[in-house]
């Protein structure tokens, strides 16, 4: 199947306009109030269906400390010279101009649930009648033992967007050939659950195209398993012969400690000594803002009602994307885009008194491996049993024909340009 940009925004619209039915103006009073906590994938796309589907009966702030967001999603493919850097950039004008949301350039630092009030650096408050908190993940940089905020700079780990990606870009263009690489991949749950493996398959390509192909990516993972694992291994396979390891927690007998100074990583099994790179990506949890409203539980993320994205612990609050606890739904921009769009929807039916239909999510995760080598994995969702459970799935199958992983990227750059077009256009 092939997926474009105008069948998309054609999907999205659908379900859009349904939403906007029977969605009365306000009239004769102040209009209800919703600021939105985070400008990407989750947070960009509530507010933007909030301000549209209610016609502009809610008033919307989106607060975001960015002017410009960098996505998470494709930034391996810029890494292995898939994109340019900017093409994966993309500012907030179409949000203000198109559909009204007033976009707050700071950062939110606290939630005042019992007066509703978001406090900003700036020390501004913003009132609200819900709120959307959309915030990310946090890095837990004491999970990976000798590692910390400041070594970010010396062994980064580029899983949240904008400097790190650019920096980890340079870092592999900077391996030599023989250059030894290692990766420190996370323990669930985690941003983006093929990602890594991703990340793998474009460094190995832009090594290869450089002829740098003596060089060596070895994988310490701390999971037995990982998402699309047999599809990756036959790529690596395929493609990358000799150049990649993948080291489960039986084979490497755990990660013991990383050396910022001397780029070492030591394991039960190996010591990697002065490694041309290391890639250290820890465990996670929700943003901070999150967890310090008591949003979050025990597990560092928080729980929502899978029927609408609201807060289990909070009725005016919707939690959205990689900070959620979502079930079987992937933390991926897909998939918060789509929580996104039923939360929105909620809410506008919440505070314009009009029709709402039952929640159904969906989502879908492309990996390239190498140049139209692409594999892919999904489903839909629908709350059931107290969770939001996955009703139907998919995954690309090993030994597909050239011309159907070919049909795969192209699907992949399709959905790309028309996700960032429903998000911020």
């Amino acid at each position: 199947m092939s997926f474009d940009r105008r069948q998309f925004l054609g999907g999205s619209m659908v379900f859009a306009g349904a939403m906007v039915f029977g969605a009365p103006a306000v009239l004769g009073q102040a209009k209800p109030r919703v600021v939105v906590i985070g400008g990407g994938a989750g947070g960009a796309t509530a507010a933007k269906y909030i301000a549209k589907d209610s016609n502009g009966a809610i008033a919307v702030t989106l607060v975001e400390p960015n002017a410009k967001y960098q996505t998470c999603f494709h930034s391996n493919l810029y890494l292995g010279g898939f994109r340019d850097y900017a093409s994966i950039t993309h500012d907030y004008g179409a949000l203000k101009k198109k559909h009204g949301v007033n976009v707050v350039k700071d950062r939110a630092t606290k939630i005042d649930r019992e007066k509703k009030e978001v406090i900003l650096a700036s020390g501004k408050k913003l009132p609200y009648d819900r709120l959307v908190v959309s915030p990310g993940i946090d890095l837990k940089y004491d999970s990976v033992p000798g590692w910390s905020e400041a070594a970010e700079q010396t062994m980064p780990h580029a899983w949240k967007p904008g400097a790190q990606t650019l920096l980890l870009r340079k870092r592999l263009d900077a391996v030599p050939n023989g250059g030894v690489i290692v990766m420190v991949a996370p323990p669930n749950p985690y941003r983006c659950p093929p990602g890594p493996y991703e990340r793998i398959s474009m460094m190995a390509h832009a090594l290869k195209k450089a002829r740098k192909d003596r060089c060596k990516i070895f994988v310490i993972d701390p999971k037995e398993t990982f998402s699309k694992q047999a599809l990756f291994q036959e790529g690596w396979e395929n493609h990358y012969k000799g150049m990649v390891e993948w080291l489960g927690p039986k084979v490497h007998d755990g990660l013991k400690s990383v050396d910022p100074k001397t780029n070492t990583v030591v394991t039960g099994f190996e010591t990697y000594k002065n490694a041309a790179l290391v890639n250290v990506i820890p465990a996670q949890m929700a943003g901070a803002i999150a967890r310090d409203a008591q949003l979050a539980n025990a597990s560092g993320f928080c729980a929502i009602d899978p029927a609408s994205m609201q807060s289990a612990v909070d009725k005016n609050i919707y939690v959205l994307g990689d900070a959620s606890i979502a079930g079987d739904m992937p933390k991926s921009a897909f998939s918060a885009n789509s929580q996104a769009k039923v939360a929105a929807m909620k809410i506008r039916g919440e505070l314009t008194s009009s029709r709402t239909f039952d929640a159904r999510y969906t989502n879908t995760c492309w990996s390239l491996i190498q140049t139209d080598d692409c594999v892919k994995v999904g489903g839909a969702y629908e709350p059931k049993d107290g969770k939001i459970a996955a009703s139907s799935t998919f995954v690309s199958q090993t030994k597909e024909s050239a011309e159907l992983r070919k049909q795969t990227q192209a699907e992949n750059m399709g959905w790309y340009a028309g996700i960032t077009a429903d998000i911020f256009g």
